[in-house]
């Protein structure tokens, strides 16, 4: 039996941005952006990065936003809506539903990797990296992911943090959480890469990471900058779709979205601000992926002076951008089923975060008990993936960029231009016509590139 769905709505626009930003900034902004731009070129990978973000993401972004404030519902209801008000083609629906869907595969996988972060905290305030050698720092992490009871534990750990946060309600829950931990993100990271400057390899860091280098810059460079900037602003995945749905008519979506961009570009420089000169300063490898994070670091922490207070604090805003990302992956869901069951929020909240606990074993798996479980290898497809493999790659390779295309050529395409232009209030703003060209043109063809260079190379 359903009930009448009531809209619900941020206080302010300081807080759709908090929550807005805490969705797109997350682990990958810490270990990924860095890396790729010292092994890309350094200020020519940034500015390759921030020029196909600007052509390619931020028109998308802006898209699914007004997507989410003119259907004023979850993802799956809003498309719903939109198809039926513009006489469109039902085909559209896979915008709603792909990223319903991707939302809660990535909140499985994610909800693990967000536990180890947790489970880094302690070990950091405990004191257990003091002394650590590289052998140690691998045999570390490797002994810890191969217990699965360990794994699951503090996977129930943060999905219960992530649940209780959205069961407390948009204005009551996600936005308290967000307008309180974003802050303390900034200042966190803000205090770490002040910190960072001190150190004897801070130059050779920003040497590695800034330097002018277009010798290194080749076009796998700019496809890395594309996906970069596609996939870390948290489009595709319904969050920010659903996050729209709760905006202000008065609200300008254009400039959020930009704030939105460069907050999240903000975070993962000072991210590689703050780690790089930790990793030259004790000739350590400035490697990409998690290894960074949980193999790398804890040597540097467990040989500087205060090291279990500074890798403590690191993991905490380690902790911090997973969780806040991990809410608007988890909102979509509960706001879609909230919307036509007569069942409280915090009912289904705990009901949802359940089943992505319970997918989310796949990938606990994956690092121990099902490690040589390979099983799309019987289809002669990604037969050295593990389940977590599996699911990483569908996700990052098909799905997302299969909503982000739609979303540009709905937006672009099937929406009129005057419609579109009322939904942003942008009538007569000089941004506008270069905008819709980028959505329509510009922007889909980048998105081909990234599925064509992932999945077809």
């Amino acid at each position: 039996m359903t009930t009448p769905f009531t809209p619900r709505q941020w206080s302010s626009r300081f807080a759709f941005l908090m929550a807005a930003i805490g969705s797109a900034v997350g682990l990958g902004n810490v270990w990924r952006f860095p890396y790729l731009a010292g092994e890309n070129g350094g200020g020519a990978f940034i500015l390759i990065y921030a020029a196909t973000t600007l052509a390619i993401a931020l028109p998308i972004l802006i898209s699914e936003i007004m997507l989410g404030r003119m259907g004023k519902q979850s993802p799956i209801n809003a498309m719903r809506a939109l198809i039926a008000r513009h006489k469109a083609a039902r085909i559209w629906m896979l915008i709603g539903w792909g990223g319903v869907a991707g939302a809660f595969i990535v909140l499985s996988y994610y909800s693990v990797i967000g536990g180890w972060a947790l489970k880094y905290i302690e070990l950091a305030l405990t004191g257990a990296f003091s002394g650590e050698t590289e052998a140690a720092a691998a045999n570390h992490f490797t002994n810890f992911v191969a217990d699965s009871g360990a794994l699951m534990i503090w996977q129930t750990l943060f999905l219960a943090l992530t649940v209780g946060i959205v069961a407390a309600g948009v204005t009551g829950g996600i936005e308290r959480a967000v307008v309180l931990l974003m802050p303390l993100l900034f200042i966190l990271l803000a205090a770490m890469a002040i910190y960072a400057t001190t150190m004897p390899g801070f130059g050779a860091a920003m040497k590695f990471m800034f330097a002018f280098d277009f010798s290194e810059v080749t076009p796998d460079t700019v496809l890395a900058a594309i996906g970069q900037g596609f996939f870390s602003v948290s489009i595709a995945l319904g969050a920010m779709m659903t996050y729209g749905a709760y905006l202000d008519e008065d609200v300008s979506i254009g400039m959020s979205a930009i704030v939105i961009a460069l907050a999240d570009t903000v975070v993962a420089v000072l991210a590689g601000i703050a780690i790089f000169p930790l990793v030259f300063s004790y000739g350590l490898e400035p490697s990409s992926g998690p290894g960074l994070t949980f193999i790398t670091l804890p040597i540097a922490f467990g040989t500087i002076g205060n090291g279990a207070v500074i890798g403590g604090a690191f993991f905490i805003l380690l902790s911090v951008a997973a969780v806040t990302s991990a809410i608007s992956l988890l909102e979509p869901i509960v706001a879609w089923i909230e919307e036509g069951v007569r069942l409280s929020r915090k009912w289904l909240a705990v009901i949802v975060g359940a089943a992505a606990w319970v997918a989310g074993l796949g990938t606990v798996f994956s690092f121990n008990r099902w490690a040589d479980f390979h099983p799309m290898a019987r289809f002669g497809v990604m037969e050295k993936m593990t389940v977590f493999d599996v699911l990483d790659f569908t996700t990052a390779n098909l799905i997302m960029p299969t909503v982000g295309l739609l979303i540009a050529l709905f937006a672009g395409w099937v929406l009129s231009g005057p419609v579109v232009e009322a939904a942003l209030g942008a009538g007569g703003k000089a941004w506008f016509p270069w905008w819709r060209f980028a959505l329509r043109f510009i922007a889909p063809l980048g998105v081909v590139s990234i599925f064509a260079a992932n999945v077809l190379m």
